[in-house]
């Protein structure tokens, strides 16, 4: 007789309210609102007001500059918001850079479509693309002392896609882009005191990147680059995808100082997925101390290793060393295996002021570990949304906390969850 499997769909959290709005990409949470950046034009960023848990209500909402762009990334900081622009279906739409090279060795349009591995009627809406060409990417600050009405200060444009992940804190926007003459997103510091007219005031690549300075990459295409990185104190951690991540000195960014390499730590080959955040928790443990890093988790195959969350001993940034790594059983998650659907790892909420780590991981919704052992986690707590009004399984993307302790989860196929964890 076939067993029928039984899931536990949450444990130590309770829903306080959902809100379906469009699929978001990140939520950061400032007081009584809400700011999510939308995965998919024409939703731009949302302010949510969420001062009654139990109803939020969207108050104002910011569309995309234009038809071919996403803003689905979002951090505010007093004041001031910061949205990025970036070519929204960038990675199908940059395909078509490939078509004419194909074509001169002599394909026709099917053989292109199976190279490629698109629809014979998606070469026509790569080409299409080609001829518009993008010239929109970069980022736009907004003055947000009333979030009803954000008001736009400023629209810096960059290059390429545009602008993918970001950190900002008062001072500074640390914006992960592409820009002319590198191949792949590079590290651009913009000084943020006035407003209105951010400047640039430094960059940071990893060497190969800058093409134009005469510098040659040891990989193909764009599996090496910057993911985004994140100011903790004086130094700056990066995640750069395949190459695991890198710790560098932000003490002269004031003076217009290239960031210099601190420590570094590149994953061994059997990992396949590529590095997504990392950060050092803000207290040590035991007189040690340690980061977090975490994979993001694509098509997984059939006997590869899913994403994991890593816990690094960064004590010595010269030793880096990874003491534990954690992931979630495929057989506690209900969504596993339906078309489309991803499982595993890919964020945790860009605070760690304490040992616990809040965690998304797509279908397997939110998951809370407990570091108290950093050699040993403990999950603690989780929430696995249930399927949207279409069907969809959950695709968990994102997470932020507010001073009240609530948990905002976002999901890319069905809107955000006001989350309460027991005590």
């Amino acid at each position: 007789m076939k067993q029928e499997l039984t899931y536990e769909m949450a444990r130590n959290v309770t829903r306080l309210s959902h809100l379906p709005i469009d699929g978001g990409g990140q939520v950061v949470v400032q007081g009584n609102h809400a700011y999510v950046g939308h995965m998919k034009p024409p939703m731009g960023t949302s302010v949510i007001d969420v001062s009654d848990p139990a109803n939020p209500v969207v108050v104002a909402h910011l569309p995309p500059p234009d038809e071919w762009s996403h803003t689905h990334k979002v951090r505010v900081v007093g004041d001031l918001m910061i949205t990025n622009v970036e070519q929204d279906r960038r990675h199908f739409l940059r395909k078509g850079d490939k078509i004419a090279g194909l074509r001169a060795s002599g394909l026709d349009d099917a053989a292109i479509a199976t190279e490629l591995k698109v629809a014979p009627s998606d070469i026509a809406v790569l080409e299409e693309a080609l001829v518009r060409g993008y010239d929109s990417g970069g980022f736009r600050v907004w003055d947000i002392s009333d979030p009803t009405a954000p008001r736009l200060l400023s629209y810096v444009r960059t290059h390429g896609f545009g602008v993918h992940r970001f950190d900002m804190d008062a001072q500074f926007a640390y914006i992960s882009t592409e820009m002319e003459g590198y191949v792949g997103n590079i590290l651009v510091v913009y000084d943020l005191s006035d407003p209105a007219a951010p400047r640039e005031v430094t960059r940071w690549h990893m060497p190969g990147q800058h093409l134009a300075g005469g510098e040659t990459p040891t990989w193909s295409g764009y599996g090496v680059r910057l993911h985004h990185a994140m100011r903790c104190g004086d130094e700056l951690w990066a995640a750069v995808w395949h190459a695991g991540f890198k710790v560098l000195d932000a003490k002269g960014l004031a003076r217009g100082e290239t960031p210099q390499l601190l420590g570094e730590h590149a994953f061994p080959p059997a990992i396949p997925e590529p590095t997504h955040t990392v950060m050092p928790l803000e207290q040590t443990i035991d007189g040690r101390r340690y980061a977090v890093s975490i994979d993001e988790e694509h098509d997984h195959r059939p006997g590869q290793l899913h994403g994991f969350l890593w816990v690094m001993d960064v004590t010595d940034l010269n030793r880096i060393e990874a003491v534990a790594a954690w992931d979630l059983s495929e057989r506690l998650c209900p969504y596993v295996g339906q078309p489309g659907v991803r499982f595993g790892a890919h964020q945790y909420r860009e605070k760690l002021d304490g040992t616990l780590v809040y965690a998304t991981w797509f279908a397997g919704g939110l998951r809370v570990l407990d570091l108290a052992d950093p050699r040993h986690p403990v999950e603690v707590a989780h929430y696995m949304p249930p399927p949207n009004t279409k069907g969809q399984a959950p695709q968990s993307n994102d997470v932020d906390v507010g001073d009240n302790g609530l948990i905002y989860l976002l999901d890319r196929n069905h809107g955000l969850d006001i989350l309460e964890m027991k005590s």
